[in-house]
């Protein structure tokens, strides 16, 4: 059954937004939101609150790890959630920030530690109230590093791993840990920057791959499905090889 409520930790993503209009049309009614405050923020809240469900803004930031329990902890305090989508990160730019190590360190703080004492306080909550399930959004940029975008590459890959081992950690309590790993994302964050690889994607059809994941209680979803077997070839690919593609997944 469709989730009856959702917390979203960030708030103004593109797939995670799709993913809560998916879900309001199915049989979710409650949503946080949990963002910076924002004029984006609010203008999300009021967009999913005129398909019908009750939202409430909570205000989150990944870099500020010292104040996640107490201000998720609200959250949890209120009712049952049933799903907790992390969908919050940053690009980042890969040619500023090699010369400039304090934004490459914003990139892995937000989305790997952010993530890492994110997932930890909502994994808890889930267990303790007995059920739930955690999607965190990685990337397949996770894969394997690759000169264009190893330092948001590297990100994702030590959260992935980390997904992976919350989710062995949780077997068995009726929490469901779920990872996903989209390719390219056709959205607003990444106008401006190359056309994307043939194997792109969108934040709806993502989102359609998280509900059908759900159904599914899948612990890994690749989107678009293909993508997992070109991740695997070229995972095998010889590095000096791998670094004169032109384009990688």
């Amino acid at each position: 059954m469709p989730p009856q409520s959702l917390l979203l930790l960030g708030g103004t993503s593109a797939i995670g937004l799709a993913t809560a209009r998916r879900l309001i049309a199915r049989r979710t009614r409650t949503v946080w939101l949990a963002g910076r405050p924002s004029p984006e923020l609010d203008a999300a809240a009021a967009s999913l609150r005129a398909l019908g469900a009750g939202v409430r803004v909570v205000p989150f930031d990944a870099l500020d790890t010292d104040v996640h329990a107490e201000r998720l902890g609200r959250v949890f305090a209120e009712g049952d959630v049933d799903l907790v989508l992390l969908a919050f990160g940053v690009l980042g730019d890969q040619a500023r920030d090699e010369s400039d190590p304090a934004a490459a360190v914003r990139v892995a703080q937000t989305n790997y530690t952010g993530g890492v004492s994110a997932a930890l306080v909502c994994a808890g909550a889930l267990q303790a109230q007995g059920h739930g399930s955690l999607v965190v959004l990685s990337s397949v940029a996770g894969e394997r590093g690759r000169r264009a975008d190893f330092i948001y590459g590297s990100s994702k890959a030590g959260l992935d791993v980390f997904a992976q081992g919350l989710g062995d950690a949780l077997h068995g309590t009726g929490v469901h840990v779920m990872v996903v790993r989209p390719g390219a994302v056709r959205a607003a964050r990444t106008a401006g920057r190359p056309e994307p690889a043939p194997l792109s994607t969108t934040p709806e059809a993502v989102a359609g791959a998280i509900e059908l994941g759900l159904r599914r209680r899948s612990e890994t979803v690749w989107v678009p499905a293909p993508l997992r077997l070109v991740a695997s070839a070229l995972r095998h690919v010889p590095r000096p090889l791998h670094r004169r593609l032109p384009v990688a997944p």
